[in-house]
């Protein structure tokens, strides 16, 4: 067991280990975005810096089938100019208004560097979608191309530069697309560890294991800070889920089947 693993153990009850808590028809969630963990100052802007601490906020809150609503702030933050404290609010109060959420509160304190906490709180669109629900047979997919998100970070420690709109700096998420097919799938999480652990944590949750139907690469395996979805939907699903991801223009990757045993995860997160 790992120590992530060991520390959500000490908590665990029947509202934890989801993308989200559901609590009557409200999921709250929480992500945190640290400098020195998952950016450095030098790779993004402060203005991407928010921007992209509200983003992978959001997708879990969409992964849940929930419509963000309002967000509480943690920021520990260093001694920041008027201009660079702009920045930041920018990042933060335009992503915010693109999801239609209320920023209502939070803490602030100084710090030697960047460190955001996030809490989303999200209504629940007719039905949660949990992680648990997974059977014998269904298929599994992900959403879009993976992999760029770990080439970009290689790209950045060997000191190049990314475009504006590169995965790393700004994370598309599909709310749209979920929201439409979140009727006819049985499980779902984003993909924010990378395939094979995320894989491994939904299988897990549901006592499976898989039959391989494509041979994937390590970057499509091992790529964190994707936030694709990852899901699985039983084969009678597949013409309405395959006419949405058309409609969105989504790619659509259908990549194994859940059969009897259990995956364990080999490999290395790429956190830096």
């Amino acid at each position: 067991m790992n120590k992530e693993d060991f520390i959500i153990q000490a908590f665990l009850n029947e509202k934890n280990g989801d993308d989200g808590a559901i609590i009557n028809q409200w999921c709250y969630s929480k992500d945190l975005f640290f400098e020195n963990i998952h950016f450095k100052r030098e790779w993004l802007t402060l203005e991407q810096i928010a921007t992209k601490a509200m983003l992978v906020n959001i997708s879990d809150a969409i992964v849940m089938n929930a419509e963000p609503k309002y967000a509480l702030l943690g920021l520990a933050l260093p001694n920041l100019n008027h201009e660079e404290i702009k920045a930041l609010q920018k990042g933060f109060l335009k992503t915010a208004k693109k999801f239609g959420i209320q920023i209502i509160g939070g803490d602030t304190i100084y710090n030697d560097k960047i460190d955001i906490s996030i809490t989303i709180i999200s209504k629940i669109r007719k039905k949660a979608v949990f992680r648990k629900g997974l059977k014998i047979g269904h298929l599994l997919a992900y959403t879009g191309k993976l992999g760029e998100s770990l080439k970009g970070l290689e790209i950045l420690q060997n000191g190049g530069k990314l475009n504006l709109n590169h995965r790393f700096i700004k994370p598309k998420l599909r709310s749209d697309f979920f929201y439409e097919i979140a009727p006819f799938i049985s499980c779902a999480m984003d993909i924010s560890d990378g395939l094979s652990k995320d894989l491994s944590r939904l299988l897990a949750k549901n006592e499976c294991g898989i039959e391989w139907l494509k041979k994937l690469d390590d970057y499509t395996l091992y790529s964190g800070e994707e936030y694709e979805i990852l899901f699985a939907f039983d084969k009678t699903q597949y013409l309405n889920i395959e006419q949405i991801a058309k409609k969105h223009h989504v790619k659509l990757n259908i990549f194994a089947k859940a059969v009897k045993g259990k995956y364990e995860f080999s490999g290395r997160e790429h956190h830096f």
